[in-house]
């Protein structure tokens, strides 16, 4: 059984709380309106399977980029307010159908569906792939472990995974979102190789470059 820090669930609460504040006041300084370069450049051109998990997604473009190469894609957020701007900012229609921890909010005409509520609380049939660019960051340290254990249980055993990481001082400014150092990747998924970074001081939240920060690194890292 694992077992997690003393205040874990204050810390837990503090996140939630401070996650849909983010949103309710607009706070969103990581959403990529175009979408990711490096989920672009790094997913695999070949089968990888149909369903792909994308935890956290927010209202992220990425949700459409793999819903048109072929895959199911399920998001899963706790903002209700960013998946009806998902919809919203790309009219799509769509259904809701509730459920007893997680609504799902599924688009009619493309196979995208996002599931509202606490990803630690989402039950599903196993992915044939991952993709995380705005998960693993989001959290900080106490919380993700519990994070890769949950993703875990909802993976295949061999199934793809493209995450993407940021390396930055953070003695000079705090996430969210924080800096996930190699050290630490390789310790929850030990197969992942890191093909590629980019400085990434340019499109990242205005308090980085506000607290004087120069330089950020944003790692993509492909399971092998």
């Amino acid at each position: 059984m694992m077992v997690f820090p003393i205040g874990y669930r204050s810390c837990a609460k503090t996140v939630t709380e401070d996650w849909l504040d983010r949103w309710k006041n607009g706070r969103t300084g990581w959403h990529e309106a175009n979408g990711n370069a490096g989920l672009k450049c790094h997913w695999p051109p070949n089968d990888c399977g149909n369903r792909v998990l994308v935890p956290l997604c927010g209202k992220t473009s990425d949700l459409l980029w793999l819903a048109e190469r072929g895959h199911e894609v399920v998001g899963v957020e706790l903002a209700e307010i960013a998946i009806r701007e998902f919809f919203s900012d790309n009219n799509l229609a769509f259904q809701i159908s509730h459920g007893d921890h997680l609504d799902r909010y599924r688009a009619d005409d493309l196979p995208i569906s996002i599931y509202c509520g606490d990803y630690f609380h989402f039950v599903s049939t196993p992915f044939d792939a991952l993709y995380d660019r705005g998960a693993l960051v989001a959290l900080p340290p106490s919380m993700r472990p519990k994070y890769v254990a949950q993703t875990k249980q909802l993976l295949r055993r061999d199934a793809f995974r493209l995450i993407i990481t940021l390396e930055y001082d953070q003695s000079i400014v705090q996430g969210p979102p924080f800096a996930v150092l190699p050290a630490e990747i390789v310790t929850y998924w030990d197969d992942l190789q890191r093909v590629d970074e980019t400085d990434d001081i340019d499109t990242c939240p205005p308090k980085f470059r506000a607290a004087g920060l120069t330089a950020i690194q944003e790692v993509v890292w492909l399971s092998s």
